[in-house]
């Protein structure tokens, strides 16, 4: 005989899965796996030091040896960023997003870039793309592109 709790699990358990699914399906797509690749691995290792000399040598190798890691490009894009070369840094999170459209890092980060670069309304678009990637629920990166637009527009007051 079951107990009341199983019963009411057993009542609810499709009513449950019901909601949870359309939201569950418009999370968007995860980044890319990465690789494996040791250039790969010691670059974001860098990146995590802040290390941006030792990062763009690094995933520069990486992205010759797997040119369609997205990943690897949005990682060495952010390197390229933090060392203030930003011809560099568009040019690779855009490939990161051509090879992956749905990259939500990418997306934050070019973000990120376009405001450092003064232009709002490229940024704009990026926070639009992430809001559309992470609806219903706002993800992080959409969160923190937000924070970074809101506070540029402030700033420019």
């Amino acid at each position: 005989m079951r107990t009341t709790r199983e019963l009411l699990f057993i009542l609810l358990f499709p009513v449950l899965a019901t909601f949870a699914s359309p939201t569950l399906a418009n999370m968007g797509e995860d980044d890319s796996a990465g690789s494996k690749e040791s250039n790969y691995q010691e670059g974001k290792k860098a990146v995590e030091a802040q290390d941006w000399d030792k990062a763009v040598d690094l995933l520069s190798k990486a992205v010759q040896s797997d040119p369609k890691n997205a990943d690897a490009h949005n990682f060495l894009g952010y390197a390229y960023r933090k060392k203030g070369v930003f011809a560099a840094s568009f040019e690779h999170y855009e490939e990161a997003l051509k090879l992956n459209p749905k990259h939500k890092h990418a997306h934050e980060y070019i973000g990120e870039a376009y405001l450092l670069t003064n232009n709002l309304p490229k940024a704009e678009q990026h926070l639009v793309e992430l809001q559309k990637i992470c609806s219903p629920i706002p993800c992080e990166e959409y969160k923190e592109l937000k924070l970074a637009v809101d506070a540029y527009k402030k700033a420019k007051k």
